[in-house]
């Protein structure tokens, strides 16, 4: 999406709803899966979290397994929506670009008063770098977690000693 400038409110919606939404969701549903995993150890137990309102499933591990599953599915759903969806709409936007680390670096420098800030588009050069960071982060999340939950399924060992 392109930026929209609303003059009445004196405000540029950089981003539309869609893009929002998913920003949320795959922030609210780490956030689930941060908790809901903590809660796969003894410590909702141990801490008497499970004791507090509207928490109880915290102290069984399957409740929060399932929580955790489900979370898992929402994080997993959204961030293939957002290859998906930007992909196919072309946003390239926050995808990094040659002399960002060359440009991060000259902003940094202008924090202590070392030369001038440089022009920016809708992204700064840091945060395209970051956007980079995450999609390994993300990608490494899911994966470790597929190879997890594979290791819980029901799968029957088929090895036969000769």
């Amino acid at each position: 999406m392109s930026e929209r400038i609303d003059s009445e409110k004196n405000r540029v919606a950089r981003h539309g709803v869609l893009e929002l939404v998913e920003h949320w969701t795959i922030a609210l549903s780490g956030l689930a899966l941060l908790v809901s995993g903590l809660f796969q150890l003894p410590i909702a137990v141990r801490y008497k979290i499970n004791t507090l309102p509207g928490l109880a499933w915290s102290g069984d591990f399957f409740s929060s397994l399932t929580v955790h599953y489900w979370a898992s599915v929402v994080f997993v759903g959204v961030s293939l929506f957002h290859l998906a969806y930007h992909g196919v709409a072309g946003d390239r936007g926050l995808l990094p670009r040659k002399g960002d680390l060359k440009t991060s670096i000259a902003v940094i420098k202008t924090f202590f008063g070392k030369g001038e800030e440089p022009p920016f588009e809708k992204y700064l050069p840091e945060q395209r770098l970051t956007y980079l960071g995450m999609a390994g982060i993300i990608a490494v999340l899911i994966l470790s977690g597929l190879v997890k939950t594979y290791k819980n399924l029901y799968a029957p060992d088929l090895w036969f000693p000769l």
